[in-house]
């Protein structure tokens, strides 16, 4: 139902104390709200980011490239906290004028090349290593379209329905059931897609399976709105299958405890600077106790 209180009025003005649970990082405008430099750590590639899907996409392409031997994939990652406005810090607003995570900054060359948007930052990679993207026209196309599928379609799922279903102050009929039935429908069309191939794009795992898998897998797998029995995943078999199969992939499992201060100490990871951390957490690195 609406609200019949409301009514738009003619010039839209800001109300700081509107936004629900995210109200105090929302704003309708750029820039950095404070002066303060980025860390840069030991590894041409620098990455500052927070392990929710979109960053979870890019630390575990970095692992599956160091898990195929590529040592120029070796990387820093640091804890960028968006609940407290480290997005909008001068350093990281250079990286990303637009200071959404992640973003990230390859020194390997004489000139550094700074990178944000997460299907940026994959192909980048992808690219630079000749990993998970084919050479092939027609093989690259089909990734590409995946890749570009799940940018478009991933604001319905998480700034649509995960919103006014988890996050919004208010729960309203209209939105709640207008991007329910859009989450469904993308669910369908993996669902349809994955039953005729092992991974999206065909018989290969490629960067398009790593992009998707981050928000759709982790959906399907309960990890996303505490959402995964209202949206009935487990009716779409072939997701629930291939979101299962990418979950259990040792770089996978790295990949999403990088830069997370979130659930599970065991699986958080705040800061990465080497492979040991893995191994050898320490509690500056990790939430709560050891």
């Amino acid at each position: 139902m609406s609200d019949p209180t409301y009514t738009p009025p003619a010039v839209w003005t800001w109300d700081t104390s509107s936004g629900g649970k995210f109200a105090n990082i929302n704003r309708p405008i750029a820039g950095p709200t404070h002066d303060k430099d980025l860390p840069v750590g030991k590894h041409p590639l620098q990455l500052h980011s927070l392990a929710t899907p979109n960053g979870v996409k890019v630390t575990v392409m970095l692992e599956e490239l160091l898990a195929l031997g590529h040592s120029g994939a070796e990387y820093d990652a640091y804890l960028v906290n968006i609940g407290e406005g480290d997005q909008f810090s001068s350093g990281f607003v250079d990286i990303n004028p637009n200071s959404k995570i992640p973003a990230m900054m390859d020194r390997s060359g004489d000139t550094p090349v700074r990178l944000f948007e997460s299907a940026s930052i994959m192909v980048y990679l992808a690219e630079k290593f000749g990993e998970f993207l084919p050479t092939d026209p027609a093989a690259k196309a089909e990734v590409m379209n995946w890749v570009f599928w799940q940018m478009g379609s991933a604001p319905y799922l998480g700034g649509g329905f995960g919103h006014f279903y988890a996050y919004a102050p208010e729960k309203y009929e209209y939105p709640i059931n207008r991007f329910t039935m859009e989450t469904k429908r993308q669910l369908d069309v993996l669902d349809r897609q994955l039953a005729e191939r092992p991974y999206l794009a065909g018989d290969d795992y490629t960067i398009a399976d790593m992009a998707v898998w981050s928000w759709y897998g982790q959906l399907v797998l309960g990890r996303l709105y505490s959402a995964a029995e209202f949206l009935d995943v487990a009716s779409y078999t072939h997701v629930m299958a291939w979101a299962e199969k990418i979950d259990a992939r040792p770089a996978v499992k790295r990949g999403r405890m990088v830069n997370r201060p979130f659930g599970d100490p065991s699986e958080q990871l705040h800061e990465r600077h080497d492979a040991s951390d893995f191994d050898t957490r320490t509690q500056d690195k990790i939430g709560g106790d050891t």
